[in-house]
Order: C-alpha cells, then structure tokens, then sequence
C-alpha cells in the first residue's frame, strides 16, 4: 500500500516496500522537498505529509520505518501526534525537529519514547544519524515481534496436556514431579516431554524456558489439565 502525499514530496513507492522508509510530516514544503532528497541521496525510502492528520488518513506501507517529525503543526500538534501514535498501539520511532523548542517539550518527547529532538537548522549528518538509530530500533522491534509471533504458533501446536507438561518443566520440576502434579505415569511424561521439544524446536531445556519467557508463559503449577 502506498500513502497519499502530494506528487513533488514522494519518494520511489516500490523501493519503500523493500528498505526502510522515513516518513516526513512538515507542513512547509520546503523543508519537507529538502528532507525528501536528503533522505533519497542515502537510498532511502521516503513518503511526506504537510499534517499529522494526512498521514493519520493514509495507508501506511508496513516496512521498517521511521517518523521525522515537526513539532508545530496546523491542527494536531507533533507531540499530540506522537501521544495519539501511542494510543493507536502504533510504534513508528519518532525524530522530532522544531525551529521553537524548549526544554519541557524536549522533555516531554523523550520521555514518551522519541529517538531524538533536533532544533533548526540543523546538520544533515546529524539527521541522518538519528534516522540510522531509529530504523535500526524499529528493525529490531520487528525481528522480536516476529520471534515472538513464530513461538506462539508452534506454541498452539501442542495439545492442552503438552502445553502443561512445558510449564511445568519450564518451572524446574523434574519428570516424576511432573507425573504427580498431572496424575501421570513418569513414562507419560517423558512422552510428552520429547513431543514438546520436538515441536518447539527445543534444543535444550535453557532453550525451552527462554520459550516460556519470550511468550510471557505462566510456569506456576496450574490446575490438572484433562486430555
């Protein structure tokens, strides 16, 4: 999907899906055509908006991004921007530039998360360096996002008994402590045991607990589960 943005701001839409893309939102169009050919000459992608609510209304292509952002803006402002980003679940790293900053609004910005607060004029190199941190702190976002998005469905691959076999192993209890915790036989056990490494692609216990930890699995002793 593309965003919509007036034809003199936009940057190479099909390269935005296949490298990380910088959206722009400055309502002087000066600033944001100088951001746009700053940001192409690097070879990144770049889609513009002169307000919070343009991009707010316009399909976003999902790819490792970032927000550079201005502070004063007609309508809503950056920092409630970034505040309603927030709200929507929606965590683009946000680069803030403004020509009247001031130390609560740096503040503030910071505080709810941004990459960086830069005051105009400022230096491209020092930009582009904030854009480096920023894709890359969205970049791995996504690489944890998807770890963990991959453990949850093998995760649902396991049967109720198998998925409280691997809670109960995850919480330190040996094999025979798991069968009278489950009313099993201590055979049962290692049966399901190996059928939850197997897959979870476990390939040691260490391995399966930080399973356990990635997915926010309870490994308290859980009522006795039923086939």
């Amino acid at each position: 999907m593309t965003a919509r943005f007036d034809a003199p701001d936009q940057g190479s839409n099909a390269e935005a899906s296949t490298k990380a893309t910088v959206f722009v939102v400055d309502d002087d169009i000066s600033m944001r055509r100088s951001l746009t050919n700053l940001f192409q000459s690097v070879g990144l992608g770049v889609i513009a908006f002169g307000s919070a609510r343009e991009m707010l209304q316009s399909p976003i292509p999902d790819v490792i991004s970032c927000l550079v952002l201005d502070v004063r803006l007609p309508g809503l402002s950056g920092l409630d921007y970034q505040t309603e980003l927030a709200r929507l679940n929606i965590h683009t790293p946000i680069i803030f530039i403004t020509g009247h900053g001031d130390i609560p609004m740096t503040v503030r910005a910071m505080k709810e998360g941004a990459v960086d607060f830069l005051s105009k004029p400022f230096r491209d190199q020092e930009l582009l360096d904030a854009v480096v941190a920023a894709t890359e702190r969205d970049r791995k976002r996504r690489e944890a996002q998807q770890t963990v998005a991959n453990l949850q469905s093998l995760f649902e691959t396991l049967s109720p008994r198998e998925q409280a076999v691997m809670k109960l192993v995850a919480a330190g209890l040996m094999n025979k402590q798991v069968a009278a915790e489950l009313g099993l036989a201590e055979i049962t056990v290692k049966i399901y045991r190996g059928h939850v490494m197997k897959k979870m692609r476990a390939r040691s216990l260490a391995d399966l607990i930080r399973m356990t930890e990635t997915l926010g699995v309870r490994t308290n002793r859980p009522e006795q589960t039923q086939v």
